[in-house]
This record gives C-alpha cells, structure tokens and sequence, in this order.
C-alpha cells in the first residue's frame, strides 16, 4: 500500500484551467492599456503647460507694451520635462554661454518663433513666436538667451523704457 501512496505523489501535477490563464491575460493586457493611457494624459498636460505658458507670457508681455513705462517680474509655470526657456534669434550666430544649445533649439523653428522650451520633446508644440518682443536686445550678450527652470517654473523681468517701442526680457 506505501507504493501505490509514493506513485500518486510522484504523479502530481498542478492544473490551470483556460479560464484562469485567459484571466491572468486578460489582466496583463488591462494594465498594459492602463500605464500607456496614463502616459498619454501626462504627455497631454505637458503640451498643455506649454500653451499656458506661451499664453501668459505673450499676455504680460502685451500688457507691459501698451504701458509707457513699465519693469515687471513675472513667475510662470513650466512642463516638467523642461530645463529652459529660451529666447532665440534665429537670425543671428550662437553666441554666449548657451551657444551650445542652438542646434537643438533650431529643431523647432519653423520661419518665426523666438521661444523655445529646452529640451526639445515636441518640436510643434516647443515654440512660438512672441509679439512686441524686443528680441535683438533680449539677445544681445546671449543668444540663446535662456532662463533656467526652478522649482517648477522660470522668472523673468519685462522692461520697457520710455520712447521704447518693444518689451526687453532680462533675467531677475
């Protein structure tokens, strides 16, 4: 009788039934399509970031050039991807100590824009161009005239003198 008990052990096995592994599957999949939608929605908030923040600051920029006279700082939210905001003259040379950005930077002009979020993740939707922007000026010692990112966002000061047609970004 103990070898017959030894054999049966011997012979064990475990058994999954279809329904148990299409589940598993089943799940896997469902998480797959859970993460890259998550994915998708931050990517989304960034392109969204991006917009709000072109927005603000042609918004301040507007409201300084109708003035006579005017020296604001501002402080605006950036996508969490970026490093930098910077102001390029496309044409003109690199110069200064972010000359080595402007390759990447170039990857997001398209004829006009004179900013450019650094890095460049989404080329359409990394730049703009700014109205009554004094762009000559703002990159007169640094062209690409960057600000760096911290905490989350950039600050910058908005000048125009009186008998200045144009607003000048500085640094704070």
């Amino acid at each position: 009788m103990k070898k017959s008990c030894k054999k049966r052990q011997k012979r064990g096995q475990m058994q999954m039934s279809f329904g148990m592994i299409f589940s598993i599957i089943l799940i896997v999949v469902f998480l797959g399509f859970a993460f890259y939608a998550i994915k998708i929605f931050l990517n989304f908030q960034d392109n969204a970031k991006a917009g709000r923040l072109f927005d603000s600051l042609q918004s301040d920029i507007d409201r300084v050039w109708k003035s006579s006279f005017s020296s604001e700082q501002g402080e605006y939210f950036v996508p969490s991807y970026v490093s930098f905001v910077c102001f390029v003259d496309f044409s003109s040379d690199a110069e200064g100590k972010n000359a080595a950005l402007y390759p990447e930077l170039k990857k997001a002009n398209y004829g006009s824009e004179n900013i450019v979020v650094y890095p460049v993740k989404y080329p359409e939707s990394s730049s703009k161009e700014l109205n009554h922007l004094n762009l000559k000026e703002t990159t007169l010692e640094e062209n690409p005239f960057c600000i760096e990112k911290d905490n989350g966002k950039i600050a910058l000061m908005l000048n125009k003198d009186f008998g200045e047609a144009l607003v000048k970004i500085t640094k704070p």
